[in-house]
């Protein structure tokens, strides 16, 4: 029926060739055909252009939603189309540049495995596994670095607080042990790694961080705040930081003290002598009032001979009696320091037997017209103990030559300044507090009473050529002024003594 209903509209299609009409052959038109001999003619006269019509618009409508939707799409594969021409030829010659240089990669890559072998020893892998060992371990090398900074840091903020008191003691305490702990430290990796230049330049950095701890600590010991507490604290420290100081060095010979001063005990002492020479210092004004005294009295030596006295010296004794005061606090509290900070390195008594001025200290004790004078101190009659027999290697002891040494700027003074005081109430005043002085002393060990023998030749003079201690009269002379001083010291001290027993 399809076949017939073609051949009756056969005359009515458009040509074969014409793009109005699709192919009659395509199983669409067959289908079509067919439903239109099943439908009446009332149908296909009525129904069916209006259906054809609206499937006509519905496909348009299609078309059109369909070209809105793949426009951008259609647009790019027609220039991908037109460009696929070009593109084509290129691609063959890239795949013939790669088909040219694979033998040349495969060689190279070949030649890479050779070279970079983990199975021989190839110095570039060496040092490749170096930087990475070194990118592996950069955080505790960056420790290691910073190990000298946080000891400069530690010592600084530490600095000048061991001497004091609560918190800021125990803060300094606390950053110096610190600090020694962190030395000790890289004392251990230089024994470990004595071969690093990294490890060595951080040991020269710490030596020399530990040689500020050192000037700090020792400029400590000459604060004016320094107590007994602290300056054993210093000591200790400065056992740790410095321990060549706790050894005696003698010609040679190393003399090693459990708890010997070694050279601390000196470094202690000349420590506190620049402190009281500090505190001495102040005293300047009054020693200019008294140097111009001096100058006055050298000046009207004939007037004041014509006279008969002096009237002037206050500003003098003024300056003795402070300058004694100063000497005695200051001189007490660092031989009582350094007594208690080296109680196994204090000077033995020489032997009892062997003459030493001690004898003839006893023989001159025993001359008429002397009272009774306490023996002589074992600090300025001492030797150093655990020395040679050999004179010419016996070294007294520091604390014996400090003594000394005081005893003797002492003496300078009161020599200097002394015959400036004209007054006999104020000269018996002075010499009486230089023996109260000397009795604190004397009680550590360091009286020098006696040295007032030779202050008062000083200022007596000596007698006159031919005196053999009688006057024309032949009657006895009368004592030295510092024998009178000497004696109503004791008749003092005595009833003192007396009062405090009941």
């Amino acid at each position: 029926m399809a076949d017939s209903l073609h051949e009756l509209l056969q005359p009515h299609f458009p040509e074969p060739n014409s793009d109005a009409f699709p192919p009659t052959s395509t199983p669409a038109v067959t289908q079509y055909l067919q439903r239109l001999s099943s439908l009446s003619l009332s149908a296909l006269t009525s129904t069916e252009r209006e259906a054809l019509d609206y499937d006509v618009h519905t496909s348009l409508r299609s078309l059109q939603a369909l070209a809105k939707r793949s426009f951008r799409s259609v647009n790019t594969a027609v220039e991908s189309l037109q460009n696929l021409h070009q593109s084509l030829p290129q691609i063959a010659s890239n795949v013939a540049a790669v088909h040219t240089a694979v033998p040349a990669v495969d060689l190279s890559s070949t030649s890479f495995a050779e070279k970079y072998s983990k199975a021989s020893e190839n110095p570039i892998l060496d040092r490749r596994r170096q930087v990475m060992r070194l990118g592996t371990n950069v955080d505790k090398i960056s420790d290691i670095l910073e190990l000298p900074s946080l000891l400069s840091t530690t010592i600084a903020a530490s600095a000048g607080s061991v001497t004091g008191t609560g918190t800021a003691m125990s803060s300094a305490n606390a950053n110096y042990a610190s600090a020694l702990d962190l030395y000790a430290h890289i004392k251990r990796l230089q024994k470990l790694y004595p071969d690093l230049e990294l490890v060595q330049s951080i040991s020269v950095q710490a030596e020399e961080a530990m040689r500020g701890m050192t000037t700090n600590l020792v400029t400590s010991l000459r604060s004016q705040s320094l107590k007994l507490a602290g300056g054993m604290r210093l000591i200790a420290l400065l056992r740790r930081v410095a321990p060549e100081l706790d050894d005696r060095q003698i010609i040679g010979k190393t003399v090693t003290s459990g708890a010997g001063e070694g050279s601390l005990g000196a470094l202690f002492l000349i420590s506190r002598l620049s402190n009281l020479f500090i505190t001495l210092e102040a005293l300047e004004p009054l020693k200019d009032l008294a140097e111009q005294e001096t100058a006055q009295r050298v000046s009207h030596t004939s007037k004041a001979a014509e006279k008969g006295s002096w009237a002037a010296g206050q500003q003098t004794e003024r300056y003795l009696k402070r300058y004694v005061e100063v000497f005695r606090e200051q001189c007490f509290a660092i031989i009582s320091m350094y007594k208690s900070i080296f109680p196994a390195s204090l000077p033995e008594p020489a032997n009892p037997a062997a003459p030493t001025p001690k004898t003839q200290l006893d023989n001159d004790a025993r001359r008429p017209g002397l009272p009774p004078v306490r023996q002589p101190s074992s600090l300025l009659l001492s030797v150093e103990p655990d020395i040679p027999s050999d004179d010419l290697l016996q070294l007294p002891s520091a604390l014996s030559t400090f003594t000394l040494f005081v005893v003797d700027m002492l003496i300078d003074e009161l020599r200097t300044y002394l015959p400036n005081i004209r007054d006999q109430n104020s000269t018996d005043s002075l010499l009486t507090q230089v023996l109260y002085c000397a009795t604190s002393l004397g009680r550590l060990g360091g009286d020098f009473g006696l040295m007032l023998s030779m202050l008062d030749d000083d200022l007596e003079g000596a007698t006159e050529d031919g005196e053999d201690g009688e006057d024309d009269t032949g009657d006895l002379l009368p004592d030295p002024e510092y024998v009178q001083i000497i004696t109503k010291h004791r008749i003092q001290a005595g009833r003192l003594e007396l009062l405090s027993s009941g």
